[in-house]
């Protein structure tokens, strides 16, 4: 082989790794849809009218949370979560866990930003309760939640992220108090990355972006990266879903994670972890499993568990801490998510 044909093996070889790292998502969706339209094409058809029609019936609330999401960065009002790390400890741990339940941040932006905030010396207890109710909901997540699983469902999932957060945090505080988890970073990891410059320095929000031709451009590229970031993976989910419905019986979902019993709900929580795909993915999921018999409760120890301890999320986390700061941000995770299923079951049986 002449070298000339070994660099154009190695760009190809490279221009796929790119193309599949930047657009896996869609690319599963495409390959799923294919595979069925080629040897199961009644099946692909019904695939693609379902994914249509749901992705159609969500168009409101996914404008409303782009529009959310862009208007956040625009005005730099994700900035205002530096405000939550002052004050007495237990006073951080409150606002911090209703910081998290609230904040705009991205996944993408939590571990660096947890970063940061340890290597400030900011308490390991407000640090964690951020940390658990961050991932677990946001403003756009409260909207497409109340769309598809209703306004009480999402209100649940907020009071459960930050009551996660409030749990994990004071957790956290005693034990410190013991003088255990002290210097929780593992070596070499500093306090850089995305989010973290809005911890360094507190800027003064910008309500009316509008007026700014660099904000307004902001607005444009953030409401872009937010459609195109929830397009993929409701996508991805309502081609999930379809074949959920097709071929998983609705009386093994009644029998697996059905009844108001406690088994239910700690099933759902054990499989949150290995089965999540991602907080906006999950939504269409679990409101197809409930339609099928999952029991409210179990839906959310799923959503909960699943959002603060995905598979990618807790190899970040692991990467991030010592051994000992990660087994516990675990532990507190599954308990606080099984906790929050059994309340909420209880409600929905009021």
């Amino acid at each position: 082989m002449t070298e000339l044909a070994m660099q154009m093996r190695m760009r190809l070889a490279d221009g796929v790794h790119q193309l599949w790292a930047r657009q896996r998502v869609w690319l599963v969706s495409a390959l799923i849809l294919g595979v069925l339209l080629v040897f199961v094409p009644e099946q692909g058809v019904t695939s693609l009218e379902f994914t249509a029609r749901n992705l159609v019936e969500v168009a409101p609330y996914l404008m409303l949370s782009i529009g959310i999401a862009a208007w956040a960065g625009a005005t730099g009002a994700d900035g205002l979560i530096a405000r939550a790390f002052t004050g007495s400890p237990v006073m951080m741990v409150m606002v911090a866990a209703v910081a998290g339940g609230l904040s705009p941040f991205c996944s993408c932006g939590v571990i660096p930003l947890i970063a940061a905030l340890l290597a400030m010396g900011v308490p390991l207890s407000a640090v964690m309760a951020f940390w658990l109710s961050s991932p677990v909901m946001d403003p756009s997540m409260f909207v497409l939640t109340a769309g598809m699983l209703g306004t009480e469902f999402a209100i649940a999932k907020t009071l459960a992220a930050i009551g996660l957060g409030v749990f994990g945090g004071f957790v956290v505080y005693l034990l410190s108090r013991s003088g255990a988890l002290v210097d929780p970073l593992r070596e070499g990891v500093g306090n850089g990355g995305c989010g973290a410059s809005s911890v360094r320095e507190v800027r003064p929000v910008v309500w009316k972006f509008w007026r700014e031709p660099a904000r307004r451009e902001k607005f444009g590229r953030e409401g872009m990266r937010s459609a195109l970031f929830l397009m993929k993976w409701l996508t991805l989910a309502f081609v999930l879903e379809s074949l959920m419905v097709a071929w998983l019986p609705a009386d093994f979902v009644a029998q697996a994670v059905g009844g108001s019993g406690p088994v239910p709900i700690a099933i759902a929580t054990a499989i949150g972890v290995p089965a999540y795909l991602n907080g906006y993915a999950a939504l269409p999921l679990v409101g197809g499993l409930i339609g099928q018999g999952m029991a409210p409760g179990a839906g959310m120890s799923f959503l909960v568990a699943g959002g603060v301890t995905c598979v990618p999320a807790a190899v970040a986390v692991f990467a991030l801490v010592k051994r000992p700061v990660f087994f516990l941000y675990l532990g507190i995770a599954l308990s606080g998510s099984f906790a929050a299923g059994l309340l909420f079951q209880a409600w929905s049986m009021l």
